[in-house]
């Protein structure tokens, strides 16, 4: 089975495949193998623990999109690459054309809403949680801002504790410790943009 579902955006979500997270697990073992890199320099260059990438590479765990573009960007490839899922720039996207893809056996879903083009300093995306859902607690470079379509997140940033309800939004510096919670009984619809790893290009 493919790591990756894709749907047309107007499609029941319900029905959607999930993925496979020990063939993602493998893709970037092959792929850190192939670079002739370690564990520890991955974890070294991503900012997560060893621990956390060998149970990546186990099908253990799944990486949240954030830790999957920083893995992806210290292996010097991409997102789609490893999911092998369509990678192509458009600067126009209609709302039925959107490529999609799930991380996780829980039904996270991604709508890619980007990159546009190639260079481009952004990741849009919008993201589909199942409710209950904890998301990774994360401390990287760069920033992110999300708005909360719908449902509702308990979301962890620092020492503060922020309940979001749809229109609520988030902007903030990754350095400062994070995470959320999913708190409401149906899914919660969030549109996220963030920065793209750049540390690939001084490798």
């Amino acid at each position: 089975m493919d790591v990756s579902g894709t749907r047309k955006a107007g499609t029941n979500k319900r029905s959607r495949k999930k993925d496979n997270p020990e063939q993602l697990g493998h893709a970037i073992r092959r792929r850190r193998k192939a670079m002739g890199m370690t564990m520890v320099q991955v974890a070294e260059e991503t900012e997560l623990t060893p621990g956390f990438i060998s149970q990546v590479e186990r099908g253990i765990s799944t990486p949240s999109l954030s830790s999957l573009l920083s893995i992806a960007a210290s292996l010097q490839t991409t997102v789609e690459q490893l999911l092998s899922v369509d990678e192509e720039f458009r600067e126009y996207i209609h709302k039925d054309n959107r490529h999609t893809y799930a991380l996780g056996v829980n039904g996270r879903l991604y709508e890619k809403l980007g990159p546009g083009f190639s260079g481009a300093l952004c990741y849009p995306s919008i993201i589909h949680r199942p409710p209950g859902h904890v998301s990774e607690k994360m401390c990287h470079e760069g920033e992110v801002f999300c708005y909360l379509i719908s449902g509702q997140l308990e979301y962890h940033l620092g020492d503060a504790v922020h309940i979001m309800s749809p229109g609520d939004t988030v902007h903030h510096d990754c350095s400062k410790p994070h995470y959320s919670i999913v708190l409401s009984d149906e899914e919660a619809v969030e549109l996220w943009v963030s920065t793209m790893p750049m540390k690939s290009a001084s490798h």
